[in-house]
This record gives structure tokens, sequence and C-alpha cells, in this order.
């Protein structure tokens, strides 16, 4: 394994965006989403953008990276078509100790980020270790193809029920967690019986609940 797969949580925390265009945008859309405290420096914005901080979602700073500018930030997107700067982000990167990912330039990132399939609070995240951008977008494709409202509502569902049993001081071996949402389970959610799925998932965790 090349890579070492992680969901950071960035609610808050300061990240910089270096460049204004498309690539710079749709990093922005997920870290806005994750609640990042963003700061963009970029002489220009593209539309989308200009528009988010219009809104104030971000902080724009108009102008050309300069040395230093890293300092103080959680970790950093460099979108830029310049792998020579992209290069000297990453170094000043590591030695302010700032994590960067320099966009589609594995050489000069200290992390890449995955294909994502997302629907409701489930993300499933796919990596081919930077060796094939196209392959991870096919897997992506075909995950969110995979994921299904009923996934979202077992979730939901496996959520409550957990939170009960905590409440109860009971907890359930995972193995059992994996048997009992099954696809009955499933079924019984699509076809909108859901205090049915319920009684039915709490009488399977009940035989693996400890206190």
């Amino acid at each position: 394994m090349r890579y070492y797969p992680v969901f950071l949580d960035l609610a808050g925390k300061p990240v910089l965006v270096i460049g204004g265009g498309n690539i710079a945008h749709q990093k922005m859309t997920n870290l806005l989403k994750a609640g990042a405290d963003v700061t963009v420096i970029s002489p220009n914005l593209n539309e989308e953008m200009a528009a988010l901080a219009a809104e104030g979602r971000f902080r724009h700073v108009p102008r050309e990276y300069g040395t230093g500018d890293i300092e103080g930030y959680f970790i950093a997107f460099v979108a830029t078509d310049d792998r020579s700067a992209n290069r000297a982000v990453w170094q000043e990167g590591r030695r302010l100790g700032v994590m960067v990912n320099a966009v589609d330039d594995p050489p000069n990132c200290d992390f890449i980020m995955p294909g994502i399939a997302e629907r409701g609070d489930i993300t499933i995240a796919i990596s081919t270790s930077g060796r094939s951008p196209a392959m991870a977008r096919r897997l992506r494709e075909e995950f969110e193809e995979f994921l299904t409202e009923e996934h979202v509502q077992m979730l939901d569902l496996a959520a409550e029920v957990r939170a009960e049993l905590r409440e109860r001081g009971l907890v359930v071996d995972p193995d059992v967690w994996n048997a009992a949402l099954d696809g009955e389970l499933k079924q019984l959610l699509a076809e909108g019986r859901r205090e049915e799925a319920k009684v039915r998932l709490l009488a399977g965790l009940k035989q693996g609940a400890v206190s």
C-alpha cells in the first residue's frame, strides 16, 4: 500500500488553496462542504469561485503566491499548471510542516486525493495510488451506481439503534452487526417498512449484545 487512507476532520481548520481556476474550484467544493476555513491565493478567480467569494464563503488574497504564504495552514492545495511552482510550494510546506497536495503532480505531493462516491453520510474513497486517475474515476462511477437510498436509510437506522443500545450500556460484536445488516433489512426499508426493519435489526443484534 503506497498511500495511507484517512478521513480528515477539516471543520474550522485553516486550509490554503493556490489557484483560482476550474481545478481549484473543484477542490473548493468539498473543502467547503467539510467546513474548512479556506483561503485562496490567486490574482484571478473563475466565475464560480468569484461568486463564492462574494458570498463570503472563503477569504481571497488577489495576488500571486509568495514565499511564506503557506505558514500556519493545516494543509494546502496547489492548483496550477506550473510544476516548478508546485515544487517550490511543496518544499516550503515540508520545511514549515504543512502537508501539500499539488493537483495531478504526485512527485510534489505529501498526499493525493481519492475519487469520491457519496450518498448521504456514506462516503467511499477510491485510489489507484496515483497510477491511473481514469481508472479511479471509472470505479467512482460504478460505486455511485451501486449506492442507493436504501443504503442511506440503513445507515440512519443502524446509527439510531446503536445509540439506543449504548444508552442501555450494551455493546454488540462487529460480526453480529455485519450479519444483521443484511439484504432482507434493506428490502424492508426499500418497501417503506421501517418499524419492521428496526424490530428485525434489534432481534438480530440481541443475541450478540453484552453489557
